[in-house]
């Protein structure tokens, strides 16, 4: 046991995030790393059990945690990303979850052996997958846009219809079961139900309103934002159970197509907070369980009830809701596959093992290991098999990291057809389509729209590239674009060429913010420029045992300046005096050299062969 509950407190938080790491370090699935992890420090090891340690504060911790990912997940469902996918979302979201109700709820009676009415309330339950889920496994598989989109938009829509659809199931059953059937119950879910969706509708234009207007500063929208999310999600929780869901999803779509700007700056602040709460929550709910749960999943019924929900239920809800739709045959394959459960399943279905036991159905005792069954094996198959299955469909983005390039001239044209000789994907996207003349007569690929624009955020597809170079000839625009997308592509990701003026060394405040400068601090896009045309080649040269980084800076032109490196893994390292690049044996180092010293080699190697 651990000495003290703020010791406890600091711990789930520690191991959530180290978890987030050793997945990212080691390219595995965070969500199974996070149940390990919370397995291991719980009912294998007993080292914690926050359901006991924390009391009466577990369950309203979880409950608001989950609202807030709940909330960040639906701020991101901007209606504009549906173009050509409302059809198979619309028909995934709602014929598709009728039909894994339907037949989710059959398995559960006939090869789980629950009663009826346990089995619709779980068989609704678990259509849900979620956010908590569903946005590891996006990060980290790198799938095309289509597929990615409906399996986002699925998971925060179907979440807090599941819940609503277990709710609705047991109303259900009560009434049909009671001695003088009472339809008021079943009046009070519908208009609670509406009422959630109005409250959260009205909350959301309430803040979109608020912020329009200026009325709140600068420093207090984000915590305007979230303890308007969380009275959102307790007015209609303490109105009806699990309707809260709803209402803050309803809230954060509302939001996400006000088109206010300063919802979208707090979009990586309030992501941020997601990722340390489902990190947080998933290892708190695995240490929460008993070790005789963990063995229980383990029995013939549950592990088959679990396969007939992965193999038959889920795809064929899939298939039959998206019957012409559009979607291809791969991307069927692969959306009906992936529907691992989450937080909300674990959460929700320890609530209604506890009313479904008062109720008297004894059979509820199995919920708890049920669900945990299938969250366990679905978080399992589907973290390590996503990223596989999208290679071998051919929807998956992978590959080398990208390169995009905002601003046409005619050293970004040479370097990203540099790039392309070594298969580096690779974009240039400027604003004026004369500049871009150099792009398209190279045969680069490019995009023509203002960078910073939202037709851009939605028109153009960033997933292929991994690094940003700001090198246009404005340098105050390049540190606003390397500024605004530094949460997006990460710190050591993102570039600007050198805003130093070499002549009155000027260290203006665009030098200071915004982006690592690229290359030298001494050469600026104009002098890059000047020595392209001065006729300077880009030349590749591989650092081996016999040829080291040593002999490679003995020999090199004192103008020569160095680009990129290629690791053998195909990865592309910048180089820039704020980063330490060190080449070492079988990386290939791209540089830009004098024509001299090419037409040296060139003349040595003649001689030689002469």
């Amino acid at each position: 046991m651990v000495p003290s509950l703020l010791f406890e407190v600091m711990l789930i938080f520690f191991l959530g995030i180290g978890s987030q790491w050793v997945a990212w370090r080691f390219r595995m699935p965070a969500i199974v790393v996070m149940a390990v992890t919370g397995l291991l420090i719980g009912p294998v090891f007993g080292f914690i059990n926050p359901e006991e340690d924390f009391g009466s504060l577990y369950s309203p911790i979880i409950s608001v945690a989950v609202a807030i990912i709940l909330f960040e997940g639906s701020l991101n469902l901007s209606f504009k990303e549906l173009r050509g996918l409302g059809k198979p979302v619309f028909r995934i979201s709602t014929v598709g979850a009728f039909i894994a109700w339907i037949l989710g709820s059959l398995t559960a009676h006939y090869i789980a052996g629950l009663s009826w009415a346990v089995a619709f309330v779980i068989g609704g339950l678990f259509i849900v997958t979620g956010p908590t889920v569903i946005m590891p496994l996006l990060r980290q598989a790198k799938l095309k846009p289509r597929p990615a989109k409906i399996l986002k938009w699925e998971g925060i829509i179907v979440d807090p219809i599941g819940a609503l659809l277990a709710v609705f199931a047991f109303e259900i059953i009560v009434y049909l079961t009671a001695n003088d059937p009472d339809g008021t119950a079943l009046i009070m879910f519908f208009a609670a139900s509406m009422f959630a969706a109005v409250f959260g509708w009205l909350c959301g234009r309430a803040i979109g309103f608020i912020f329009e207007r200026g009325h709140i500063p600068e420093f207090l929208k984000s915590p305007a934002v979230f303890t308007v999310v969380i009275l959102c999600f307790t007015v209609a929780d303490e109105i009806m159970h699990e309707t809260g869901l709803l209402s803050v999803t309803a809230m954060g779509i509302t939001l996400a197509n006000m088109g206010i700007s300063s919802v979208a700056d707090m979009r990586h602040f309030k992501e941020n907070i997601s990722i340390l709460l489902i990190s947080a929550i998933f290892i708190m709910l695995t240490a929460s369980l008993q070790i005789d749960t963990i063995l229980e999943i383990f029995s013939p019924n549950i592990i088959g009830y679990v396969l007939l929900m992965m193999f038959l239920v889920r795809p064929l809800s899939i298939f039959l809701s998206t019957f012409r739709t559009g979607l291809t045959f791969n991307e069927k394959l692969l959306v009906g596959w992936i529907a691992p459960r989450g937080i909300v399943a674990l959460t929700v279905s320890s609530y209604f093992a506890t009313i479904l036991l008062d109720a008297g159905y004894e059979d509820a005792e199995i919920l708890t290991t049920l669900t945990f069954g299938l969250v366990f094996f679905t978080v399992i198959a589907h973290g390590f098999s996503i990223g596989w299955l999208a290679k071998r469909l051919n929807l998956s983005m992978e590959g080398r990291p990208g390169t995009l390039i905002v601003g046409s001239n005619k050293f970004t044209v040479e370097l990203a057809k540099s790039l392309a000789k070594v298969n580096v994907p690779i974009i240039i996207v400027d604003r004026s389509w004369q500049k871009l003349k150099l792009a398209r007569e190279a045969g680069v690929p490019f995009y023509h729209e203002e960078f910073l624009s939202e037709q851009t955020e939605h028109h153009l597809d960033t997933i292929p590239y991994e690094y940003l170079i700001a090198a246009t000839d404005s340098n105050s625009y390049n540190a606003l674009v390397c500024t605004t997308f530094m949460p997006e592509y990460g710190r050591t990701n993102v570039f600007k060429v050198s805003p130093y003026d070499k002549v009155s060394k000027s260290t203006e405040i665009v030098s200071k913010v915004g982006g690592r400068i690229l290359f030298k601090h001494e050469v600026n896009l104009e002098d890059l420029i000047e020595k392209v045309d001065s006729g300077f080649v880009f030349r590749q040269t591989m650092i081996t045992e016999q040829y080291s980084y040593k002999q490679y800076l003995d020999e090199k032109d004192e103008e020569t300046v160095f680009l990129y490196i290629i690791k053998p893994s195909g990865k592309i390292n910048y180089y820039s005096e704020e980063m330490r690049t060190v080449p070492s044996a079988g990386d290939i180092i791209v540089s830009l050299m004098p024509p001299n010293k090419e037409k040296a080699k060139i003349q040595a190697r003649l001689t030689n062969e002469g």
